[in-house]
């Protein structure tokens, strides 16, 4: 942030509203899909020796239902991760900008750094969930791959269940990140009340663009 702001205008933060709503609710989207993926997977059984077409063609669903559901888990793990780069850096310009206590910055690291290991666990979680489903698949024509059939089932709702909760606990740091943004902000709105400058209201909320 340039000095410009300190002269006049106002800093813009990220809504609160907008992130924790769309991280929630993506969230959810990639979860319901490994849902029904899994519930897809578990109607079918297990395809060796299947020769029906129509059971077969819902194989094909199958697969490509979770390669839509890991490139979307990976999505969301992705935004956690973008969320926290950008505000980091918005909180240490700001800070600097204003002249605000430098723990603010110290905060924000250390909440980004307890909600990344969730977000990469959570990409090699899927990625684990898809290298099962690869080789329990008897399309691949890998010998053996009738043993995997039962590591896949079990590994698959496992890992799931582990990415849910780790989009519980970034969806977590996300809500202190967004309570330390607005402890920043109330303290531009003192500085820049103190010389004289324009305050935001507290009724409003910017957008940021």
């Amino acid at each position: 942030m340039s000095m410009r702001s300190l002269a006049g205008e106002f800093p813009l933060r990220p809504r609160k509203e907008i992130m924790e709503k769309m991280f929630s609710w993506v969230a959810i989207f990639a979860v319901s899909l490994m849902v029904a993926t899994a519930g897809l997977g578990l109607w079918l059984g297990d395809l060796h020796g299947q020769t029906d077409p129509a059971i077969l063609r819902w194989g094909t669903v199958h697969r490509l239902s979770g390669v839509l559901a890991a490139l979307v888990v990976v999505l969301v793990n992705s935004m956690s991760v973008t969320y926290f780069i950008g505000t980091g850096r918005w909180c240490r310009e700001v800070v600097e900008t204003y002249g605000l206590s430098p723990t603010f910055i110290t905060q924000s690291k250390q909440i980004k750094r307890r909600s990344f290991p969730f977000a990469l666990f959570g990409m090699l979680s899927v990625v684990a969930i898809v290298a099962l489903g690869g080789a329990a698949d008897p399309a691949a024509g890998r010998q053996g791959s009738a043993d995997w059939v039962t590591p896949h089932l079990v590994g698959g709702l496992g890992l799931a269940a582990v990415i849910a909760a780790c989009f519980a606990a970034q969806r977590t740091r996300i809500h202190e990140q967004q309570q330390l943004i607005e402890a920043v902000m109330a303290d531009v709105r003192e500085v820049r009340s103190s010389r004289g400058l324009e305050v935001e209201p507290l009724a409003e909320t910017p957008t940021v663009g």
